[in-house]
């Protein structure tokens, strides 16, 4: 294929994508789904639940929608377990989508995806890769799409980019998808002990934030 049809190429299917997104974008934004919205529309599917979730939560860089949303309907529709597996599943297949667009079609569509500048997640990911986007999974406060954006956009090997997701998102999964499970126990132990969960989440967040995070963008100035 040569230089001119691969250009030709790139620029419809950046158009077909951005076509998509539009539209996906409008009907989420439209429907302002809350939890309990969620809920009802997945379970609405009976058996097919599980696959339609783990759809919904992959088309979630596409839409910008807060995957935190997701998580916690995760764990009210299906339980702590099964909800952490099928939310785990979205994520993987959301990152990789993000971070193939990035990939194979580039800057420019990915600025029309997101606003934040990527130049410095860029810079701190090129240079230690592995461990970066591992600390950046594990704040939750990090837009987790910049990151899978960003990361298709630097020298990182995907299996780098796939384990470190996988691994650095454990923790934040697990908690929001506990807090959907015990909802429905509210006033319970369990409940007030998912509520601490995330409490520490966001602490121990924060704490990596300055620790790693800060200084690597301080060292990219």
């Amino acid at each position: 294929m040569t230089k001119k049809y691969k250009t030709a190429y790139k620029v419809i299917i950046s158009i077909v994508i951005l076509m998509i997104i539009s539209i996906v974008v409008y009907k989420v934004y439209k429907m302002n789904l809350g939890v309990g919205d969620i809920k009802n529309y997945v379970e609405s599917f009976g058996k097919l639940g599980p696959i339609i979730y783990i759809i919904i939560f992959s088309l979630v860089p596409l839409t910008l929608f807060p995957d935190s949303i997701l998580a916690i309907s995760s764990g009210l529709i299906f339980g702590l377990v099964n909800g952490y597996i099928y939310t785990a599943i979205g994520a993987l297949i959301g990152g990789t989508i993000s971070f193939y667009i990035s990939r194979k079609l580039g800057r420019n569509v990915v600025k029309k995806l997101i606003k934040e500048k990527l130049d410095k997640v860029e810079n701190m990911i090129n240079e230690r890769g592995f461990f970066i986007v591992l600390m950046l999974r594990l704040i939750p406060l990090f837009p987790f799409d910049v990151i899978s954006y960003g990361s298709g956009l630097t020298s990182i090997k995907y299996k780098d980019f796939i384990l470190a997701t996988f691994f650095g998102t454990i923790p934040g999964i697990f908690v929001f998808v506990n807090i959907g499970a015990q909802s429905v126990n509210i006033g319970s132990k369990s409940f007030y002990l998912s509520i601490v969960a995330l409490i520490l989440l966001l602490v121990v967040s924060i704490i990596l934030k300055n620790r790693f995070i800060t200084k690597n963008l301080e060292n990219n100035k």
